[in-house]
């Protein structure tokens, strides 16, 4: 698994050079764009997902940026977890809701996610708390170097980046079980420590 800041950042360098020491890897850094930006141009209405209203609350929103993204495997893994429906989440309480945007990595998922995100940052979605972008693996093959290219690009896009390896029980319909991975272990930890933080990391 992958987990990263936005790579379109540089990390702030000491006196002499040397990169600042990354953080202990199974703590998830502050979000460094955490909020739509002002002048992205929002894509086209073809390319946007739908608007939701939901009942109810979750520890987080699961929203699959195409289907077959992993919405619902992705929402089985994360205690208080539910899924959209491939549609931003909107809250009848009015309040901010926690959102995990996940899509597979073909170039369909990536493209996708890549419109989703475009769409969020724009300011074109609706007010989430976007935690950010998780990237399932779509065959048991190791992904081709271009497309895992692109997902480093789509994934700098989002507040944070998860990559996952793929599932081979999912295909025989175990959704119960959690990945033995330490990719996924790690994302579920990863989760945990989210969720005890009750501070907003986006505003819209």
């Amino acid at each position: 698994m992958q987990q990263s800041l936005n790579p379109w950042i540089t990390r702030p360098a000491t006196a002499d050079g040397a990169e600042m020491p990354t953080p202990e890897a199974h703590v998830p850094p502050a979000a460094v764009i955490s909020a739509p930006l002002r002048g992205m141009v929002e894509p086209d209405a073809a390319d946007r997902l739908g608007l939701r209203t939901v009942s109810g609350s979750a520890a987080l929103w699961i929203t699959g940026a195409h289907g077959g993204s992993g919405e619902s495997r992705t929402a089985d893994l994360i205690d208080g977890a539910r899924v959209t429906g491939h549609c931003w989440p909107v809250l009848q309480d009015g309040r901010t809701p926690r959102v995990l945007l996940v899509c597979r990595a073909d170039m369909r998922g990536l493209t996708a996610a890549q419109s989703a995100l475009t769409q969020w940052a724009s300011g074109a979605a609706p007010a989430v708390d976007l935690l950010g972008l998780a990237i399932l693996a779509d065959a048991p093959t190791k992904t081709p170097k271009a497309l895992r290219d692109f997902a480093a690009i789509v994934g700098g896009g989002a507040p944070r980046l998860w990559t996952l390896p793929w599932v081979e029980a999912w295909r025989h319909g175990d959704s119960t079980t959690p990945p033995p991975a330490r990719e996924y272990q790690r994302f579920i930890t990863d989760f945990a420590v989210l969720a005890s933080d009750t501070t907003p990391s986006t505003t819209h």
